[in-house]
């Protein structure tokens, strides 16, 4: 869609410098649900009218081509911008091409939490002079105070600290944002799917008590693991994007497991009880098909 609607630009550019009539409209979001807006939720749109872009309505819309035709422009935009949404925040988080429609608070050396008016910093001291039980709490609280503005829900609470935030309606787009606002209030560079590394609340606020420098000493170096944790969350994006195959699947998986053997070769082959109680009817069979099959191998040595 994109690469047509590019081209589309460029044919109506080429056919004004030829003295040919034509003209290019770029549509913001209508209200009425298309095909490529039909999958959008009430939270995707709560997102975009945080990011200033409300919904055309079917008046506005009619309105607008005829203000297109009159302006008589090769390429326009016409769409439903709420410039109060972006008033006041700072330039990097509104887009480049809005910047100069809107008035952007001047640069500040530290980020500021979204809606707290709280900086990393402030934070750091307040969690300075906590218990450690206590600063979990209050991580615990950002977290899921955050979670819920992204997901459009007045009450915190409307998260729980041990659902999975994929359980609760995030995709790749909230969990960016979510990141972004867990950034700016810790002061902490947190990869783009921290969100699926530590898919809950509760999980997710443990890592941040863990990475932030709470006694007065410099911050601790990144974790050596959440490189790793990253390249596996961008795997998992591209083989959710992809239609694969039986084939391909298989082949996928043979690779996977064979990653995962190799991580958990230390491990014990042998089954506790533990694991035999708490193990479900495939596992089992699993379990019994793995000691089998290092059994034959134990006697072909």
């Amino acid at each position: 869609y994109a690469a047509a609607s590019a081209y589309c630009d460029a044919f109506m550019a080429r056919r004004r410098a030829a003295g040919l009539p034509g003209q290019s409209i770029a549509w913001g979001l209508w209200q009425q649900a298309s095909t490529m807006t039909s999958h959008l939720t009430a939270t995707d749109l709560a997102r975009l009218r945080r990011g200033g872009f409300t919904p055309l309505t079917g008046e506005q819309g009619t309105a607008l081509l005829d203000a297109a035709c009159e302006d008589g422009g090769a390429q326009v935009v016409a769409m439903n911008l709420d410039l109060r949404a972006l008033a006041g925040r700072p330039a990097q988080e509104v887009p480049a091409m809005l910047r100069s429609l809107v008035t952007t608070a001047p640069g500040r050396k530290r980020p500021v939490a979204a809606g707290t008016g709280e900086t990393s910093a402030d934070l750091a001291r307040r969690l300075a002079g906590m218990p450690d039980a206590e600063r979990r709490t209050t991580l615990l609280n950002l977290v899921s105070s955050h979670a819920a503005a992204v997901l459009g829900h007045r009450d915190p609470g409307a998260v729980r600290a041990d659902t999975p935030f994929k359980n609760l309606g995030f995709d790749s787009l909230a969990a960016v944002e979510l990141r972004n606002r867990l950034s700016a209030a810790t002061g902490l560079r947190l990869p783009a799917a921290v969100v699926f590394d530590y898919p809950h609340a509760a999980v997710l606020a443990d890592h941040l008590l863990n990475r932030l420098a709470l006694n007065g000493a410099s911050a601790p170096a990144a974790d050596a693991v959440e490189p790793v944790l990253g390249d596996l969350g961008r795997i998992e994006g591209v083989l959710g994007a992809l239609a694969l195959d039986q084939p391909a699947r298989e082949r996928v998986a043979r690779r996977l497991r064979g990653l995962l053997a190799s991580l958990d070769g230390q491990r014990s082959a042998s089954a506790t009880a533990a694991d035999v109680e708490a193990a479900s009817d495939e596992e089992m069979f699993a379990l019994i098909d793995k000691q089998l099959r290092s059994s034959a191998m134990g006697n072909e040595d």
